[in-house]
């Protein structure tokens, strides 16, 4: 019979076999992980509508929103229309640090959250997220991140920075009092004026063939999307983890330098984070006349196959 331990009155099995195919790291080192930061990721994730990546041996990761069947009575889900599958589903709202074990002990490994908690209407927060182009120097990330805070300081803005626990980094920025068209619009652009500070190094563009090499400032993550919360882990080898970093700090800071195994000294995100800022007039007016980037890379899309199959047919 397989061992079983207990935290918080959750039992944990398996923790001294391997976490997922390719990870390197037992399961173990996964609650231990995320049970050595609860007392500052719970905060983070409370009262929102939570998806994971969850991973199994032997199969591939996958993203999980709806509440495992079985699970315990005292776990919280909220109710929340799922376009793509065109149906309600029940998301958990990992509110305590039982709930945490429990998402862990079901092999939870990504943990992410909108900017919109349950049952509100205005956002608490926006984010940038800055992907570089595959096999750039970290440094050209860390370029642009300093542009995003040149565009926000213009705007009287200021924000804090995290790894994406990828290739990347997401600078976030705390708002209040806006609904989330407003939000989403401010955050396209910021996106905007970060790209328009260099225009070598940073770009807008959605279409990854458009991008030539530059750092894509993605704007799309903020409203009702969802960003990978401060301490989760990443589903790559060694588990990376998204972690804090002081703006001073910027320079020396590796994608990978923080894993499940080497994070115990991270800063507290919630020191970082500045107050919560309302948004400049200016700036989301601004921000209505840019097309949603998702939706233009759509239209773009079609029309580039209008014209394919125009000159075929031609």
């Amino acid at each position: 019979m397989t061992p079983v331990d207990e935290r918080d009155g959750v039992p944990l099995s398996s923790l001294d076999s391997p976490l997922g195919d390719g990870l390197e790291v037992t399961k173990r080192a996964l609650v231990d992980h995320l049970d050595a930061v609860a007392d500052r990721m719970v905060p983070l994730l409370a009262g929102r509508p939570l998806s994971v990546v969850r991973v199994r041996p032997g199969q591939a990761p996958f993203m999980q929103r709806n509440v495992s069947r079985g699970a315990p009575a005292w776990v919280r889900t909220v109710p929340v229309w799922a376009e793509s599958a065109r149906r309600e589903v029940h998301q958990v709202l990992c509110d305590d640090r039982r709930t945490l074990l429990w998402l862990a002990n079901q092999r939870a490994v990504e943990f992410h959250v909108p900017f919109l908690p349950a049952g509100a209407r205005e956002p608490t927060g926006l984010v940038l997220d800055l992907d570089p182009p595959d096999g750039a120097d970290f440094s050209a990330v860390v370029d642009v991140a300093r542009l995003a805070r040149r565009a926000l300081a213009g705007a009287g803005l200021a924000g804090a920075v995290k790894t994406s626990g990828s290739s990347g980094l997401h600078v976030v920025v705390p708002v209040r009092g806006a609904p989330v068209e407003d939000v989403a619009a401010a955050t396209r652009a910021l996106a905007q004026r970060t790209a328009q500070l260099d225009p070598a190094i940073a770009t807008t563009a959605f279409l990854k063939e458009e991008r030539e090499g530059r750092v894509f400032v993605d704007s799309t993550r903020s409203g009702t999307g969802t960003v990978v919360a401060a301490y989760s882990p990443r589903v790559r080898p060694g588990l990376p983890v998204s972690a804090p970093v002081d703006w001073a700090d910027l320079d020396t800071v590796r994608p990978g330098d923080a894993t499940v195994t080497t994070s115990s000294a991270l800063p507290d995100w919630a020191a970082l984070l500045p107050e919560p800022q309302s948004l400049p007039a200016d700036l989301v007016a601004e921000g209505h006349t840019i097309p949603v980037a998702r939706v233009q890379a759509m239209h773009e899309g079609k029309r580039r196959a209008r014209a394919r199959r125009a000159a075929e047919g031609g």
